[in-house]
């Protein structure tokens, strides 16, 4: 199963992007995207890649909808595996710094 995690853009450079999941910020590839995005707007990241972009309507539905499956999930294998892998993306982008 893939899940796909809502994120809010902090900034962009040329076809990557620092994004923000609920407080880890990390890089995401937007060469998927087809339409124009800017800092501030909130995509859907699926391995790394924007895939899509959340309508203004749509974002505080989008992140409700997620927190609730995040706190239900509680020691969940899929909730595990995407907090070890934004942590661990985390862990490699400070050891660039």
């Amino acid at each position: 199963m893939c899940l796909g995690l809502p994120g809010r853009i902090v900034s962009i450079s040329g076809k990557t992007a620092r994004v923000d999941f609920w407080g880890s910020v990390r890089t995401v590839k937007l060469d998927a995207m087809k339409e124009a995005i800017t800092a501030g707007d909130y995509i859907i990241d699926h391995a790394g890649y924007a895939v899509r972009r959340i309508p203004d309507e749509d974002v505080a539905d989008t992140l409700a909808l997620y927190e609730v499956i995040l706190c239900e999930a509680g020691g969940d294998p899929i909730a595990t595996d995407v907090i070890a892998a934004l942590q661990e993306e985390s862990e490699e982008e400070l050891a660039l710094v």
